[in-house]
C-alpha cells in the first residue's frame, strides 16, 4: 500500500531536526577512496559523529548502470554514452554513415557503473524507530562493450546506443571506486509523516509497535535485524508518496523451523525456543513470521496453546500474540 501525504510548510517547520547532516555525510563520501569491507568511510562517518554509533546494516543487491564512452586506453570521452551519441549525431549533420565512420576509426568503448548499495545505521534513541538510516552508493567503472561491431554495424541511433547483440570486450577499470551520497533518513520522523494521514497503523509501524512492546524490544537494537526499504517522492500536486519496507539485515543465514503440526504445550515451546536462541533474540519466531520467514501456523499454534492456559511466554510477548491473533497482518 502507497500513502499520499500533503505536508505543508506550517507542517514541516514543526518537524523535530534530524541529528546528520546531509552535507557533511555527502562531502565524507565524496572525499573517502572507496575499498571493498568499507571500513574507511565508516571510520571517517563515525569520527564526524562519535555521539551515534554508526554500522553498515546491509548491503543491497548488484546492480549496473549504462556508463560513458572511452577510447580503447581508457582516455574519457563522454560521461553519458547515450547523450554523446546523440549530440555527435547532430554534429555529424544527422548523417549516421559519417558517425559510424568517426566511431570506427576511434574504436570507441562503452562503459558501464557496476554499483551495491550499502544501508548504514545509527540508533539514537529506545525504540524501534528511534535510529538513522544513511544511504550510500559505492561505484566501480568498467569498460563493457565496444561501441558498435564493424562486421554488423547498427542501422540506426537507437541501435547504436542499445545494441541487441554487442561485441563485449575484457572488463578493465576506468578510474578508482567511488562512494555517492544518496540520502539519509530520520526513521521516527518518517513514521511519523508516513502515519499523519492514515486512520489505521502502517504494517511497518505495528510491527515497530510490536517490537516495542515485546521481550525482543528489551533485549535488542530493531536496527540490529532490520533495516528500511523507502520510497518516497513527489508526486503530480506536490504531494509526497512515501512507503516502506522492512527488510531482514541477514547478518547469518535464518534459523529453520520445523512445522507445528501435533504439537502443544513444551514440545511447541521448546521448538520457538530453539528457534529464538539460534536467531539472537526471544520472541524471533513472531517477527520472522510478519516477514513470511516462518509460517503463520506457528503463530495460530501458539495461540491456540495461550487459550488453554498454557504460560510459555512472557506477559508482554503474550498480549502482542493476542492482539495479532485478533487482528492477523502480516508485510
Amino acid at each position: 500500500m502507497t500513502d499520499t501525504v500533503r505536508q505543508t510548510p506550517a507542517e514541516a517547520e514543526h518537524l523535530v531536526p534530524v541529528h546528520f547532516d546531509g552535507q557533511v555525510l555527502n562531502k565524507i563520501c565524496k572525499e573517502t577512496l572507496a575499498s571493498e569491507g568499507d571500513k574507511t568511510l565508516l571510520d571517517r562517518l563515525q569520527k564526524a559523529y562519535p555521539e551515534y554509533p554508526l554500522r553498515i546494516a546491509r548491503l543491497g543487491h548488484e546492480w549496473y548502470r549504462l556508463g560513458g564512452i572511452i577510447k580503447s586506453d581508457g582516455t574519457r570521452i563522454a560521461q553519458d554514452s547515450t547523450e554523446w551519441a546523440e549530440r555527435t549525431y547532430i554534429e555529424c549533420g544527422q548523417d549516421f554513415q559519417t558517425l559510424l565512420d568517426h566511431c570506427e576509426d576511434e574504436n570507441f568503448l562503452v562503459t558501464q557503473h557496476v554499483g551495491v548499495s550499502l544501508y548504514l545505521v545509527a540508533q539514537t534513541g529506545p525504540r524501534a524507530e528511534d535510529f538513522v538510516q544513511i544511504e550510500v552508493d559505492r561505484t566501480q567503472e568498467l569498460a563493457h562493450r565496444y561501441l558498435i561491431d564493424t562486421d554488423n554495424p547498427p542501422d540506426d541511433l537507437e541501435e547504436l546506443i542499445d545494441p541487441i547483440n554487442p561485441v563485449g570486450v575484457e572488463p578493465f577499470t576506468v578510474g578508482a571506486s567511488r562512494y555517492t551520497y544518496r540520502r539519509k533518513t530520520d526513521v521516527a520522523l518518517f513514521m511519523q509523516e508516513l502515519g499523519r494521514h492514515r486512520a489505521d497503523p502502517h504494517p511497518a509501524q505495528r510491527f515497530m509497535d510490536d517490537w516495542n512492546a515485546s521481550s525482543a524490544g528489551r533485549q535488542k537494537a530493531f536496527c540490529d535485524d532490520w533495516s528500511l526499504r523507502l520510497y518516497q517522492h513527489v508526486g503530480r500536486h506536490g504531494e509526497q508518496i512515501m512507503n516502506v519496507e522492512i527488510v531482514h539485515n541477514r547478518i547469518k543465514d535464518i534459523p529453520r523451523l520445523e512445522g507445528p503440526e501435533g504439537k502443544k504445550g513444551k514440545a511447541l515451546a521448546s521448538l520457538i525456543g530453539r528457534f529464538d536462541h539460534q536467531a539472537g533474540f526471544p520472541f524471533a519466531w513472531y517477527f520472522y513470521m510478519l516477514k513470511g520467514l516462518v509460517s503463520p501456523h506457528v503463530g495460530e499454534a501458539v495461540s491456540r496453546d495461550l487459550a488453554k492456559d498454557y504460560a510459555y511466554l512472557p506477559d508482554c510477548d503474550t498480549a502482542v500474540l493476542k492482539h495479532w491473533a485478533a487482528m492477523p497482518y502480516c508485510l
